[in-house]
């Protein structure tokens, strides 16, 4: 998968309307996602799993977009801190790559709500695989 890939939305990716904002020279992936209606809780913030895989969506996509097309990855391991409630608007993340070897990777990711308050931190742990064609 390359950075042109990741425009082609999976269906959980679609569903978290995720939105590739762009990379940055060192390779820091900014993503915006739209909190729906339908993602509230009782709290009337956005409910914590939808927050969590909002985060994993964006760790994992900045170590596919620097994988050659023969490889992909998945979630092994996803820390996810909640900070504050997560308010039902657009919310943005950024997420980088912290270590990578040829068969695993550690990336981190923040989610920020339209003030630029970081509402949760994710931590991930991926492995690297052969693309099954």
């Amino acid at each position: 998968m390359t950075k042109a890939d990741l425009s082609e939305l999976t269906p959980v990716a679609r569903l978290l309307g995720r939105e590739i904002e762009r990379f940055d020279a060192d390779g820091t992936l900014h993503v915006r996602f739209t909190a729906r209606p339908e993602f509230v809780n009782r709290h009337g913030s956005v409910q914590g799993g939808l927050v969590a895989a909002m985060l994993d969506s964006a760790t994992s996509a900045v170590l596919l977009a620097q994988l050659p097309p023969e490889q992909t990855s998945m979630t092994v391991k996803l820390e996810t801190e909640f900070l504050r409630p997560a308010p039902l608007t657009s919310l943005h993340a950024k997420a980088w790559i912290v270590a990578r070897d040829e068969r695993s990777a550690t990336t981190r990711g923040e989610l920020r709500d339209p003030d630029g308050t970081i509402v949760a931190t994710a931590t991930s742990s991926l492995r690297i695989l052969p693309r099954k064609r």
